[in-house]
């Protein structure tokens, strides 16, 4: 089939230009479709009983994840002409289209006989009318700890952002001019202003993400172009290798275009990704062609011996690479199975690219020089292998002794290791997003929305159900109690806030009522059928009164804190309302994001085991021996340990972005197995199968181009440790490791085993593989291979 292969790309490669020239095109047609992600793509399934939960929750009370959260601390916000100012940039900001709404202390509101008004509906004209107000205003309990803290002096700016503005690009503007203002503000007054709250986080979040985009793809070009030209010292190289390179990043973003896939966390790695991943099949075409040129000084021949002897091995070593990243699409989170599928269609397309351009281009230009053929005389990469051979050769006790001594370090590293993730901890310590996060959690115990809902087998009376008030004021104490939980909102607390009102203002008085007062009932039913008048943007009852809905912050904690916290609640409201009375439920974007994480991980750990079966059962087919196939991937596993146990020692979490290492690691370092395995295989029938001969062969002349790719991987996923998330750091650091170990137990271990083992593991299966070696001097008709010019009919 190879023969065949590279006598079609060879004699037709003119009409194989044109033709991927045209589809190329149309590809970054394609391209030009893909956007940023403005959307929040939930990590549940649709079918998980949370996500289900959380989505009956918005219908019924809308949007938790749309507020926005502004933090101002001053201790003279209350003199006439600076508080004046502050309440005309409410109003101008809550005037801004894509604001829904504004909750601050200008928007207060007080309860005057059974009406409810503003403290602020006109700017107060005298200090001594606003002292007056303030001190009124302060002795409101349901605003303490809700829209400021007295004792820090910290006041809280909350923004309902319109759904629709908030998932397309032009929520950038709203919060840079809502930013704009307030900083303003603050400028002229000397204050800090803080933001923060999901659709802040989430915008800014986003914004680094299509910076280092740009910057990635850059990087990894900019790396990997160095890294071809140290190894080849050639221009001409560099050139052409980046030119297949770029074609394959083309093809990906316009295979996103086509499926419709915008830009988000996890899809903007995909074309740096294929940048570092096709390099490496540049570096084994490249150097089996000067290899084979050296031999014989006939180009063409050279190129189609290129396709016919490695092809199918670059093939098969691709296939195992896509196939880690296919893994992925087994998951139900879409974000997985978007990169999982387009890093798969990628990987492939990157191969055929490798395959076809580099034998047609290098067709074209001259062949190669002395100088260009250099690189395979390096006396440095000389000594290196045969440093390695003689290890191999004579001290493979040494190999198994530090082998087993990493095993077993690695199982200690890998008991450490702690499961968790964070909102946010994937940024720097002292970005702004965090800081400013950490500000409003410190003085106000959270950001993050969590919900519960309490749900009653009949309509509640809210005006004379005092048992049930009770219990929702007794729930209300016991989050009190939580450190991490912020003050809770719900419709008790307008109820306790109207009997306060009721007695005059007094904050003893801010209790639930014990009074038959008609008067004061009645107020209540106002209150109660009125609750968006009190603009606090927040519907607490159900069109049905059956609902009531209790909202509260939390802080970002943790997943593993988040669980116990979530587990502690479920036990307090079981044993606040009878499960035969009332039906309890704990929802909200928190609880969402905690329980899609956990969902994330161990949907990956079934990934990452997948990818491990599948390769395994792929070897077993390929070389068809049970003990080929433990010694090919014991090289590979013990890598995985090794950056397992560095999590450990580190600290390094278990999250989503850690775990995505050994998907993606374990698929590329099988890699070099094959191509070292194939040309073991190939030699054994050339040295009439003496083993030890053919590992020597096989070492020395697959030892360079192993090290050259690994050396182009390790520094290309290293790119990726100069991102401003700390999730994507881990990534790139910990794949470089992971492939850094698997190369030298690729070049070290495997050979060793293969001399230790012996005939025992060269069975007649492994004598006939389905991985089919040629000959060396099998070749075509040479009269084939020649290429005739039609304009000078020269060769």
């Amino acid at each position: 089939m190879w023969v065949a292969i590279a006598r079609i790309i060879l004699r037709y490669r003119i009409a194989i230009l044109i033709g991927l020239s045209i589809l190329t095109a149309a590809m970054f047609f394609q391209a030009r479709k893909v956007h940023l992600s403005y959307e929040y793509a939930s990590l549940l399934p649709k079918s998980d009983s949370a996500f289900i939960e959380y989505t009956q929750f918005k219908k019924i009370f809308g949007e938790d994840a749309n507020i926005l959260i502004i933090g101002l601390q001053d201790t003279h916000l209350f003199e006439l002409e600076k508080f004046n100012k502050f309440l005309n940039i409410c109003k101008d900001v809550d005037s801004l289209p894509g604001v829904d709404g504004l909750i601050s202390l200008g928007q207060a509101v007080k309860i005057e006989g059974s009406s409810v008004v503003r403290y602020f509906d006109t700017l107060p004209q005298t200090q001594h009318q606003l002292d007056s107000i303030s001190r009124e205003l302060i002795q409101q309990k349901l605003y303490q700890g809700f829209l400021f803290n007295d004792t820090s002096h910290v006041y809280l700016i909350a923004l309902t952002i319109n759904k629709k503005v908030l998932d397309s690009p032009a929520r950038e503007s709203l919060i840079q001019n809502i930013e704009d203002t307030f900083n303003s503000f603050a400028h002229q007054n000397y204050d800090k202003v803080f933001y923060t709250g999901l659709p802040y986080i989430r915008t800014k979040i986003s914004l680094k993400l299509r910076s280092e985009l740009t910057m990635f793809i850059l990087f990894a070009a900019l790396v990997c172009a160095l890294i071809l030209f140290v190894f080849f010292r050639s221009f001409k190289i560099v050139a052409f290798s980046m030119l297949v390179v770029g074609v394959g990043v083309i093809w990906v973003m316009g295979w996103m275009g086509i499926f419709g896939y915008d830009i988000t966390i996890l899809n903007a790695l995909l074309p740096p990704l294929i940048i570092v991943i096709a390099v490496p099949n540049c570096v084994f075409f490249l150097n089996k062609y000067h290899q084979e040129y050296a031999i014989h000084g006939n180009k063409i021949k050279a190129l189609q011996r290129v396709v016919r002897k490695i092809g199918n091995a670059i093939f098969l070593s691709n296939l195992t690479t896509a196939a880690g990243f296919a893994t992925f699409v087994i998951t139900d989170s879409e974000l997985l199975q978007q990169f999982g599928t387009i890093a798969f269609i990628g990987i492939i397309c990157v191969f055929i690219f490798s395959l076809t351009l580099i034998p047609i281009i290098f067709s074209f230009v001259s062949p190669p020089n002395q100088r260009n053929l250099k690189h395979l005389e390096n006396k440095f990469l000389q000594k290196v292998i045969a440093s390695i051979s003689h290890l191999v050769a004579h001290k493979r006790n040494y190999i198994y002794g530090g082998a087993i001594t990493i095993f077993i370090v690695a199982i200690i590293g890998i008991s450490q290791i702690i499961s968790t993730g964070y909102m946010v901890d994937d940024l720097p310590h002292d970005d702004p997003i965090l800081t400013d996060l950490q500000f409003v959690e410190k003085h106000f115990n959270g950001v993050l929305p969590i919900e519960i809902v309490i749900e009653s087998n009949e309509k509640i009376n809210l005006i004379r159900d005092k048992g049930f008030l009770y219990k929702m004021e007794a729930l209300h104490d016991t989050l009190l109690n939580y450190t991490e939980v912020s003050k809770p909102l719900s419709i008790v607390e307008f109820i306790k806030f109207a009997w306060q009102a009721h007695n005059g203002g007094n904050p003893e008085y801010y209790t639930l009522h014990n009074s038959g007062d008609i008067f004061f009932q009645n107020k209540m039913k106002r209150i109660v059928r009125g609750q968006n008048s009190a603009h606090l943007q927040y519907p607490l009852i159900d069109s049905t009164g059956k609902k009531i809905r209790l909202k509260c912050n939390v802080k970002d904690i943790g997943t593993k804190k988040m669980q116990e916290l979530e587990t502690n609640l479920k036990a307090d409201l079981d044993s606040i309302f009878p499960k035969s009375e009332y039906k309890t439920q704990i929802t909200g974007s928190s609880i969402v994001f905690f329980k899609g994480t956990k969902y994330l991980v161990s949907s990956l750990f079934s990934s990452v085991a997948l990818a491990i079966v599948l390769i395994t059962f792929f070897m077993a087919w390929l070389f068809r021996s049970k003990r080929m196939v433990m010694i090919s991937l014991l090289p590979n596993i013990l890598p995985q340990l090794f950056t397992a146990a560095l999590m450990g020692y580190l600290g390094i979490p278990i999250k989503p972005s850690t775990i995505l290492v050994f998907s993606i690691a374990f698929g590329i370092s099988v890699d070099d197995t094959i191509h070292f395995l194939a040309k073991y295989r190939q030699e054994l029938t050339h040295t009439n199968w003496n083993i030890g001969k053919s590992v020597m062969i096989a070492l020395r002349e697959t030892g360079s181009s192993m090290i050259y790719t690994s050396v182009v991987l390790f520094f290309g996923f290293g790119i990726f440790t100069f991102s401003q998330f700390g999730g994507t750091v881990a990534l790139g650091a910990l794949v470089s490791v992971t492939l850094l170990m698997a190369m030298f137990s690729n070049v070290i271990l495997l050979p060793a085993l293969l001399l230790t083992l012996e005939k025992a593991i060269t069975n007649r299966h492994f004598k006939e593989p389905l991985l089919h070696i040629y000959n060396e001097e099998e070749d075509i008709d040479i009269e084939e291979l020649k290429i005739i010019s039609k304009y000078t009919n020269e060769i």
